[in-house]
């Protein structure tokens, strides 16, 4: 009696946190931070060895290692899928064995357990094991419905999550387009400078706007979309928000406004620049992130070098000492939480996003 009860209790755990996980990863549209959350324990336990193990494989070859880099998020959700499966096929093998008097034959025994927990979850009901009593029919079935629920629901987040790293990817290569690859802030704003349509600049902020909203509510929702990386070299999410906020900050801090060609830029920059602020700082609440102590991640030669490159381009730009020190402030408040994401992300070098020490080997970034 002891060892049955003790068998029902655990076959019931298994089961209740696999179809409490599958429903708080896929069905509910935002990402919890709840304990038992297997799927999150199980993206964060792989994604520490993932790097270790492309580094190791491929430790000069960049390409290669972007690769295997980009393998992790298809092989994480079939992996995840595994686990689910398992995890039900587990709970009710435990669950059956518990009420094995209610099966025959008689001598049911914990392989056979298994095997009939198999063949009710996956509805194959070969007929050698079967239920004899209502309860244990009903049990049948409802061990059916949960392995169809479950592939039905995995099938529809697959089509939800391909669709949303498309719609992603769509923006990242337009922005490639417009701010260099890899993207900067300073490329974005100089492109268009030499090229004479800084008027394009307010339609770009806005685009951005809703594309950072479309990232925040997807990938929030489906944090699985943070690990998925762009198929193009040198591009990433994180790259193209990191621009995005960086020519917002020098639109607002650094270009003279009386000088703009559309009266609307520096209002969509603004606008721009509390979205990915936002954008940033709900991803690091997620992921846990514990930033450097705050720092607007780029040095005062730097932001010269970039004002000049500006001042290039055709930008009337304001005072340099005051647009520092408003650069400063306007990047401290997300520079230290992008730089994290971006750390762990383990994305390709960009200018003033990232683990800069890799600068050395990229000087095109510079």
């Amino acid at each position: 009696m002891v060892q049955n009860l003790a068998a029902l209790a655990a076959g019931l755990f298994f089961i209740f946190v696999a179809l409490r996980d599958v429903f708080q990863g896929v069905i509910v549209p935002r990402a919890e931070n709840t304990v038992l959350r297997v799927s999150r324990m199980l993206m964060r336990g792989m994604w520490r060895l993932w790097p270790r193990m492309a580094f190791t494989f491929h430790p000069r070859d960049e390409r290669r290692r972007e690769d295997f880099l980009g393998t992790f998020a298809p092989f994480h959700l079939v992996t995840l899928l595994v686990v689910w499966v398992a995890m039900l096929l587990i709970g009710w093998m435990l669950f059956f064995y518990a009420i094995r008097d209610q099966l025959r034959p008689a001598d049911v025994d914990m392989s056979g357990a298994l095997y009939y927990a198999g063949a009710s979850l996956l509805t194959i009901g070969y007929g050698d094991i079967v239920a004899v009593t209502p309860f244990a029919r009903i049990m049948s079935l409802v061990a059916a419905t949960t392995g169809l629920g479950v592939v039905a629901i995995v099938t529809s987040f697959l089509f939800a999550v391909f669709g949303s790293f498309q719609n992603r990817e769509r923006f990242v290569v337009a922005v490639g387009a417009r701010a260099g690859v890899p993207p900067s802030g300073i490329g974005l704003l100089a492109v268009h400078g030499y090229a004479g349509i800084r008027s394009d600049l307010a339609q770009v902020f806005r685009d951005g706007q809703h594309w950072a909203a479309g990232v925040m509510e997807s990938h929030l929702a489906y944090p699985i979309l943070t690990m998925f990386r762009s198929s193009h070299d040198y591009e990433s999410w994180v790259g193209t928000l990191g621009a995005l906020l960086d020519a917002s900050a020098l639109v607002m801090s650094t270009i003279d406004p009386g000088d703009a060609p559309d009266t609307q830029t520096h209002g969509q920059a603004r606008i721009m620049y509390n979205l990915g602020r936002h954008l940033t700082n709900d991803f690091a609440e997620y992921f846990e992130f514990e930033p450097r102590e705050p720092h607007p991640g780029v040095e005062r030669i730097e932001f010269d070098a970039a004002a000049q490159q500006l001042r290039e381009a055709g930008y009337a730009l304001l005072d340099l000492d005051s647009a520092w020190a408003s650069f400063v402030q306007l990047r401290t408040t997300y520079a230290p939480h992008l730089n994290a994401l971006a750390r762990w992300l383990q994305i390709p070098p960009v200018q003033w996003v990232g683990d800069r020490s890799l600068l050395a080997e990229h000087p095109h970034v510079l």
